[in-house]
């Protein structure tokens, strides 16, 4: 059960005791001062007698009299100094009431108590989650597509920023399911306890704030408070990747690192970098077109985070390079380095873009990488041209001037974070891919296509255990021989093949790349597949429906169900 930090549970009842401290004297001492007046002052009863009046008819009399809601003289008239007393203690009733009320109002709109509000509600809305849900610190560009894109799959998430406009952006935005947001700093763990870490439900952190510092801290926290989730962060610097994967950070994702590899392997591997292209682009996107890098000198312009993994895979590569920076010495650009933007033509002569085959865009400004493209492209059009986009907002400016790739970091995380959290075994099977080399992916392209209609494929995971594959299990354990062919046979016509291709079977610690049709399945096994949309749905009746199983196997169609099994048997 996740607990509701202590600061959480008197913030709001502190605060407001200590705003209404003076008010709530004052009006205590001003009744107390009323009632016994009226209990002291002696008045006159019908008959001419002396008369007190009494503690309890006099607090009834102030309180009435106080509030300003009626009048009456009770239970005898006034005599004139009970009038007197009565004037004085009206106007001394009112002031204190309108004290009061003044620190009701202020109080109301009081900055600390709004956000003691706040707070709880978060922390009732996170603790009334019971299903899993990631922990996502920081909902930037890159946070608020991650977030979209669960939520679409069906996940839960809870987002923490220190940006109160991206809160107030999350809370407006229509998400496939209610996602609670808080403005604090994720770098601080008590935050981070608030936001739900060590909740049970909780199985995955994902930092993607944009200091490596606050994102170190953040998976730090997560490892020490919570070491059963997964660990997933973003890091622009090799030393901080370094320093996270020192502590077993499940994965960090550099994105300057990542695109940069990618541009390698569409150099060196074409066809294997088609393959990662369909299968970690966003569902439903269409295909993309082969579009292979050409062979020859690359011009780098901005030689930081960016222009430095550019510039190291494309030397690892052995392809030439000439770097144009602005600030060599503030970028460590050593060798051969033309001083300039880029953005002038002067300097990409300098830079003989004539007879470059390909230039990188790589700034962290878009205006200038705009101007890189359109000054570079007009004195070469032939060139192969690498954009870096820096801001989301920019997209239509970007695909105006049709450059051959554009690296968006915050796309390129969100890219490689689904891959990790909807399918974790596309990340296995991407890392056995690459180390078989393109020659695989040449024969794996078509086969992926066919069972694809020219849009990025679905990717789904099943199980071999009772809860995901009921009747496969139950077949297996009664020693029937159940093959991958059955599984990606047509429950409606079983001499058909479903349109999905078995990517990998995970079997403990046994990988199978690309299985035959006739590999036998176990129990416990995890299968990779991709294919059309709604294929995984009609697989669902394969796994789940002993009667669909028993169709598969041996044609055979008949009820089923605990009793005909029972007659069957006998």
């Amino acid at each position: 059960m996740l607990k509701r930090p202590q600061k959480s549970i008197h913030k709001v009842f502190s605060l407001v005791l200590r705003r209404f401290r003076a008010p709530l004297i004052a009006l205590i001492m001003v009744y107390a001062i009323s009632v016994l007046g009226m209990v002291l002052i002696p008045g006159v009863d019908d008959d001419g007698n002396t008369w007190h009046m009494g503690f309890f008819h006099a607090f009834y009399f102030v309180s009435y009299m106080a509030t300003t809601i009626g009048f009456g003289e009770i239970p005898y008239a006034f005599t004139d100094a009970q009038r007197l007393w009565t004037t004085l203690t009206l106007y001394l009733t009112v002031t204190a009431w309108l004290y009061a009320i003044g620190t009701i109002l202020s109080l109301v709109q009081d900055s600390a108590l709004q956000r003691a509000m706040t707070e709880n509600r978060f922390f009732r809305n996170v603790r009334q989650i019971h299903e899993p849900f990631y922990l996502i610190c920081g909902y930037g560009d890159t946070g608020s597509l991650i977030t979209k894109a669960l939520t679409q799959r069906g996940l839960r998430a809870v987002a923490i920023d220190i940006r109160q406009d991206r809160i107030n952006e999350l809370l407006l935005t229509d998400l496939e399911v209610f996602v609670p947001g808080l403005s604090a700093d994720a770098g601080d763990p008590s935050n981070l306890q608030t936001a739900g870490l060590k909740s049970p439900f909780c199985v995955g952190v994902i930092a993607l704030t944009n200091s490596d510092h606050t994102n170190l801290e953040i998976a730090i926290a997560a490892r020490l408070l919570h070491p059963s989730a997964r660990v997933i962060c973003r890091a622009e610097t090799e030393s901080t990747q370094a320093n996270m994967a020192s502590f077993g950070t499940d994965h960090v994702i550099n994105p300057f690192e990542a695109f940069a590899e990618e541009i390698a392997i569409s150099l060196h591997s074409p066809e294997l970098h088609l393959i990662f292209d369909w299968l970690t682009q966003l569902p439903h996107s269409p295909l993309s077109i082969y579009d292979a890098p050409p062979q020859g000198r690359w011009i780098v312009c901005g030689y930081g985070r960016f222009g430095r993994s550019i510039d190291k895979h494309l030397k690892r590569l052995g392809v030439s390079t000439t770097i144009i920076e602005a600030d060599p010495s503030g970028t460590d650009c050593k060798g051969a380095c033309i001083v300039g933007k880029g953005t002038e033509a002067v300097t990409l002569l300098a830079a003989d873009v004539k007879n470059a085959v390909g230039i990188v865009a790589g700034t962290n400004d878009d205006a200038d990488n705009l101007s890189i493209l359109m000054t570079a492209k007009e004195i070469n059009p032939e060139l192969y041209t690498v954009a870096r986009q820096n801001r989301r907002s920019n997209d239509v400016i970007f695909e105006a001037i049709k450059s051959n790739h554009v690296m968006q970091h915050s796309e390129v995380v969100t890219l490689k974070v689904l891959s990790l959290v909807t399918t974790p075994l596309l990340y296995v099977f991407l890392k056995q891919i690459k180390q078989q080399g393109n020659d695989m992916a040449i024969e794996l392209l078509p086969k992926i296509e066919n069972v694809c209609d020219k849009v990025v494929p679905d990717i789904w995971t099943i199980q071999i255990n009772y809860k995901s594959a009921l009747a496969v299990t139950h077949a297996i354990e009664q020693d029937r021989t159940i093959q991958l062919g059955h599984l990606t046979s047509d429950p409606r016509d079983r001499e058909q093949q479903l349109l999905c291709l078995p990517l990998l079977i995970k079997r403990k610690d046994e990988i199978i790349l690309l299985p035959e049709v006739n590999e036998k399945i176990e129990v416990g096994d995890q299968i990779l597949l991709c294919g059309q949309y709604g294929v995984s749905d009609l697989m669902g009746w394969t796994l789940q429906n002993h009667n669909t199983l028993r169709y598969i196997e041996t044609g055979e169609t008949r009820p089923d169900g605990f009793i005909w099994r029972k007659l069957a048997n006998r």
